[in-house]
């Protein structure tokens, strides 16, 4: 046996020894009172961590790290901590342990604590912290567990707030760990807006605000004299995530651009599913009042009136409108009726087929260009089996998610 191998696995065991998951490692804390720093369940860790430490989302050198992120409820003021059992010494072990902590300050502003009593001094001055901006909307939830019904509110800011752009900083590193694709944002861009959700508590007899999440939007400029706002980042802070707070905010945006003459319409950069799972709903619940959106309507078909309509009075632009029409018209239709749901099925395939029918407008097209020899077989012959089977499964997928949509609806 060759004692190098036999030398390298041990040293290869040892090493795989001081691999830590950071999506494990990070843990999130949203503070209100000292005790939570103590407790467990307050403890949230991320969904992500691949780019603050690449795609394994692994962080060489330590046993037992914990990468602490605690975070005041309201104005975020920020605990940093390292804790670990151990870590590889590069005498000894010949390796050198990654540099954490240089990680994470860049993307974390400077100005954090790094030890509990400073941290918990600034937890009491706490009382004086207050939304920034414009209050929009105010709402409540019944919490089971509290038993008692809690209140939100959602304001309107912008970097002349004293203090937010500081305040803005802290918040965005939340998106590093929540959202795949992240990016900060330039600040110093005037046509950024930013709508921010607070929840209301009480401490020792005050009335203190803590972040609950928030959406950033940019207004784009339309020729010759229209903006059209297009939602960039969302997040509803794990702790509440699940709580209804989504649509609050972006029915409250919506409505809030919905008051402006100069907005054509709203959209979104790149939606994540989830996105476009709680847009469905907004817009739904905007737009069934409509009269263009009355059921003898719907059953006509996908018109023109409706997207006019659903433009000028709430600002949703034509492909969500046509989303809204087919969650609307499901709901109008009796699928157990073999006309109406053939009916149904034709309408919802047609505009899915789009796509198809494009790819073969272009084929068709380099058949033209093309001798025949270049074209292989494989680009002669879109499989039309094949697409009318992907064409089923997009239909039946989008049906169970305008299903979601209408229940989620009916419990509004």
């Amino acid at each position: 046996k060759n004692p190098f191998f036999s030398g390298l696995t041990a040293m290869e065991k040892k090493l795989a020894e001081y691999k830590c998951n950071t999506n494990e490692a990070i843990q999130l804390k949203l503070v209100r009172f000292p005790e939570d720093l103590e407790d467990d369940n307050t403890t949230f860790n991320p969904e992500y961590s691949h780019q603050v430490f690449g795609d394994d989302e692994v962080a060489f050198g330590y046993k037992g790290l914990k990468i602490l992120l605690y975070y005041i409820a309201g104005n975020l003021s920020t605990l940093f901590r390292i804790e670990y059992t151990s870590k590889v010494n590069e005498k000894f072990d010949c390796v050198e342990a990654d540099d954490v902590e240089s990680k994470i300050r860049e993307i974390i502003p400077p100005g954090f604590c790094t030890n509990t009593d400073d941290f918990v001094s600034l937890l009491e001055k706490e009382v004086n912290f207050k939304p920034f901006g414009v209050l929009l909307h105010t709402y409540s939830i019944h919490n089971e567990e509290a038993g008692e019904d809690i209140t939100y509110q959602i304001y309107k800011a912008d970097m002349t707030c004293p203090g937010f752009r500081e305040y803005h900083e802290r918040l965005q590193t939340f998106l590093m760990w929540f959202i795949e694709t992240a990016s900060f944002i330039d600040v110093d861009d005037e046509r950024w807006n930013y709508f921010l959700v607070f929840e209301k508590y009480n401490k020792d007899g005050a009335t203190l605000f803590a972040t609950v999440g928030y959406m950033t939007v940019y207004n784009y400029y339309v020729y010759p004299d229209k903006t059209r706002p297009r939602v960039s980042q969302m997040l509803i802070l794990p702790p509440f995530q699940g709580e209804g707070h989504g649509a609050q905010l972006l029915e409250t945006v919506h409505r809030y651009y919905m008051s402006s003459p100069t907005v054509l319409d709203i959209t979104a950069e790149d939606p994540s599913e989830n996105y476009v799972k709680l847009r469905d709903f907004v817009l739904v619940k905007l737009c069934q009042d409509l009269l263009c959106f009355s059921p003898v309507k719907l059953m006509q078909g996908f018109s023109q009136e409706m997207v006019t309509e659903a433009q000028q009075k709430l600002k949703i632009n034509k492909q969500h409108t046509r989303r809204v029409y087919e969650i609307l018209r499901l709901r109008a239709t009796n699928m157990g009726d073999a006309e109406q749901s053939r009916s149904y099925r034709l309408d919802v395939k047609r505009r899915l087929i789009g796509p198809y029918k494009k790819k073969q407008r272009e084929l068709a097209k380099m058949r033209r260009c093309l001798r025949p020899e270049e074209m292989t077989n494989q680009l002669n012959q879109i499989d039309l089996n094949l697409q009318r089977e992907q064409l089923e499964e997009s239909f039946q997928q989008l049906v169970s998610d305008y299903r979601r949509v209408l229940e989620r609806l009916a419990q509004a």
